[in-house]
């Protein structure tokens, strides 16, 4: 069932996300008085076709699902058959140069307005995200060595807010690619002062932007409560007197901070009696447990190991991010310059060496994410759209030919030149364009199937 949830949320977001960018070119094409006679969601044989108002517009949906477009009347494409003088006034091609780059560039605009809206639908509902609080850094780490301790909440980096582990996750990324420090405003556990932590980056390499690089700097989110979630039939834990939604405090009277604590004794004891401290409800309760003695597997292959047949869950603390309908449109259209702009510095750092290419995700990987935030639920979901649509309205912006960008880097060039560019210059260019297209679609495969042999 995931495979089939995984292909209906990547056909739903391709499909939005196209239609919200070819509105864009339609509504200001119509707006400046441009014929359109077909709007397609798709390349290649329709599938479903219709036509609508006056003009009578074709809106077709097509069999290949990666892209769509906007025909528009225009005198280049019509030369076969001539276009009659009475519609003339209504082509693109003897629109003023304003009204055509206005038309051009409306779909990549609309993608940055659908993903504000969905930012700011996200912002005024609220979305609770894990609190930037960490826990104790591995030894010789950069935050061990920055002075970093269990309980500490980041405030900001380098001067910037941070409200909840994924802002500091994105805050941290630039200073990881410059291999610089980044400034930690930190606040300690309970409120016991607070300070500015250098967080030195230098000792990193651009690569780990491609792994979990929080991890590698030794920064881990801080575990709050462990509680049990399921349990075995038949199995020790659930003999012993465990319940679901019992909360672990301790085990042989060490504190449970996270599940791995209680794993490991688990594993440690087969066959031997631990302590297990619990609190349901007010009450705290201690029950004896005795894990059974299995075989081990994986990594605890050839060795026995304990197991009590229960499922854990941490919890860890969450944040509430909520703003006011204004607020939310403010922090929503923030949002999505900062992800354009981050976008775009990653773009360039890949044509610079300084960033592998290996970051560069094609349909394969998209679709997985499509799949995985709809799992999580319609707030991940929304977040993965907002997230998309801006790289699509970058992406269109580049100043490569056949893409938006490349046809406003055309008109720029026209009114510098105060004439039309020669047709032959734009055939070569655009072929050259297509060929960048292609390149960059085939390394995006490429890293797709590259990651799914590689999990």
């Amino acid at each position: 069932m995931s495979g089939l949830q995984t292909l209906v949320a990547f056909l739903a977001a391709l499909t939005l996300l196209i239609f919200v960018h070819e509105l864009g070119h339609y509504l200001v094409a119509r707006w400046c008085g441009v014929k359109v006679l077909r709007f397609s969601i798709g390349f290649g044989k329709p599938l479903a076709r219709w036509h609508v108002g006056p003009d009578r517009t074709e809106w077709t949906l097509a069999m290949i699902p990666l892209g769509g477009y906007v025909r528009m009347l225009d005198e280049r494409e019509s030369q076969d058959s001539p276009i009659p003088a009475n519609e003339l006034s209504r082509a693109f091609s003897r629109k003023p140069l304003s009204q055509r780059a206005a038309i051009v560039a409306a779909g990549p605009l609309a993608n940055f307005l659908l993903a504000i809206l969905l930012y700011a639908v996200l912002g005024w509902v609220g979305v609770d995200e894990p609190a930037p609080i960490v826990d104790k850094p591995a030894v010789e780490t950069p935050a061990a060595r920055a002075g970093l301790a269990r309980g500490d909440r980041i405030l900001s980096v380098d001067g910037d807010e941070v409200r909840s582990w994924n802002e500091l996750r994105l805050a941290l990324l630039d200073p990881l690619i410059e291999r610089r420090p980044a400034q930690l405003a930190v606040q300690r556990e309970g409120g016991a002062g607070s300070g500015t932590l250098a967080l030195d980056l230098s000792g990193m390499s651009e690569r780990d932007a491609e792994r979990d690089f929080l991890g590698l700097m030794g920064l881990r989110l801080a575990a709050g409560k462990v509680v049990v979630g399921s349990l075995v039939e038949g199995g020790a834990a659930l003999s012993a007197g465990l319940a679901p939604g019992d909360e672990l405090v301790s085990v042989n009277g060490a504190p449970v901070g996270r599940a791995t604590d209680l794993i490991d004794a688990v594993k440690a004891n087969p066959g031997r009696q631990i302590q297990i401290v619990v609190r349901r409800g007010a009450d705290e309760i201690t029950l004896p447990v005795v894990p059974q003695a299995v075989a081990g597997e994986g990594a605890d292959a050839g060795r026995t190991i304990g197991r009590i047949g229960a499922a854990l869950q941490d919890r860890v603390k969450m944040e509430t991010l909520r703003y006011g309908p204004l607020e939310s449109l403010w922090q929503g259209t923030r949002q999505t310059w900062d992800m354009s702009v981050f976008t775009l510095r990653m773009l360039g750092r890949m044509l610079t060496g300084e960033l592998s290419i290996r970051n560069l995700s094609g349909p394969v990987t998209i679709a997985d994410l499509a799949g995985q935030s709809a799992r999580v639920g319609w707030f991940a979901y929304l977040s993965f759209l907002a997230l998309i649509s801006i790289s699509l309205g970058v992406l269109n912006l580049l100043p490569v030919p056949v893409l938006d960008g490349g046809h406003l880097v055309y008109y720029g060039l026209e009114a510098v030149k105060g004439r039309p560019l020669s047709e032959r210059f734009m055939v070569v260019t655009q072929k050259a364009g297509l060929a960048i297209i292609m390149l960059m679609m085939a390394v995006a495969l490429f890293n797709d199937i590259s990651r799914l042999i590689g999990s």
